[in-house]
């Protein structure tokens, strides 16, 4: 008996070396078929590993596998260099054409997925996140690693100064446009020029566009077994960026034709079209104001004149 648990601790301490040597080198240990059978699903365990199910290779044509790639290294090492590291986590990748056999064990058809893999026990159904809903944000799956693993992760990005160098080049446009036209700053004032620039915030807000901002969610959904692209999100609580982006040209299409019909309605044309779309025409108070005798255009007065004749006449006989 004591045997057999010193050969259990013997291969424990082993996998726990092996896992710990490969996170030394990279964050996210990548594994295939044997690998993942026997340091995530065989026992002993006593740590707890992330797997992310991928297909980054570039005939697959997964794009969303690569911006979700890209979340999951920051993740992974924001752990990897935190004081709180230690061997009870460990993030690892299966991709599809390295351990094809481990999607078909999990029954599993699409990617990217990420499951938890608990130091005792199977898996449940909390342990899959859920990508579709919220998104594959470092932050978002740092808090359901917490909640799943009570490891709490502080996500450090590395610094991108893409978005500073972007605002210094603005700002120096817009002060040499003004040092260039300091003698006529009228365009200021344009009405116009601050409507449309109002305009653009509007529908950049009302499309969603600071959702996609937080929850970072992919552009269109390709079906990896059919081929087939999705734009619109089959939840009502989530999108794609492609939605927004529908959404955003349909609120610029409305405006703009509410905007021509107002110019049209005030524009200085024809005085009958801009009544016609001012306000729908009245027939019978146009027909009660040609009834009158003065009123009659030149050429139909006779007309009426033998008629009126033939009816007195009548009248008298």
């Amino acid at each position: 008996m004591f045997h057999a648990k010193q050969m259990v601790a013997n291969l424990l301490s082993e996998k726990v070396e092996q896992l710990m040597e490969w996170s030394s080198r990279r964050s996210v240990v990548r594994m295939n078929g044997d690998k993942f059978r026997r340091f995530v699903k065989a026992p002993p365990r006593n740590y707890s590993v992330i797997v992310m199910f991928t297909a980054l290779q570039p005939q697959r044509q997964c794009s969303v596998c690569r911006q979700a790639n890209e979340e999951y290294q920051v993740l992974a090492n924001s752990w990897r260099y935190s004081s709180a590291f230690s061997n009870k986590l460990f993030f690892t990748v299966v991709d599809y054409d390295e351990g094809a056999d481990v999607f078909q064990q999990l029954n599993m058809n699409s990617a990217p997925t990420f499951m938890h893999f608990p130091a005792k026990g199977k898996p449940k159904r909390a342990d899959t996140f859920d990508l579709q809903r919220i998104g594959f944000a470092s932050e978002q799956l740092a808090k359901w690693i917490a909640d799943r693993t009570d490891v709490q992760i502080r996500v450090f990005r590395p610094p991108n100064y893409s978005g500073t160098i972007a605002l210094a080049l603005l700002v120096s446009l817009v002060g040499g446009l003004l040092y260039l036209r300091r003698n006529n700053l009228e365009f200021i004032y344009n009405k116009t020029g601050w409507a449309m620039a109002a305009l653009c915030v509007v529908f950049a807000m009302t499309s969603g566009q600071m959702w996609n901002h937080i929850r970072g969610p992919p552009y269109a959904h390709k079906n990896p077994q059919n081929g087939q692209v999705s734009y619109i999100h089959g939840s009502s609580q989530a999108q794609f960026v492609a939605e927004s982006h529908i959404i955003l040209l349909l609120n610029a299409a409305i405006t703009m034709g509410m905007v021509l019909l107002n110019e049209a309605a005030t524009s200085k044309g024809d005085v009958g079209k801009r009544r016609t779309v001012h306000r729908p025409v009245d027939v019978r108070s146009r027909f009660r104001r040609l009834s009158g005798p003065s009123r009659w255009p030149l050429q139909e007065r006779p007309i009426m004149q033998m008629y009126s004749d033939c009816s007195r006449r009548e009248g008298q006989s």
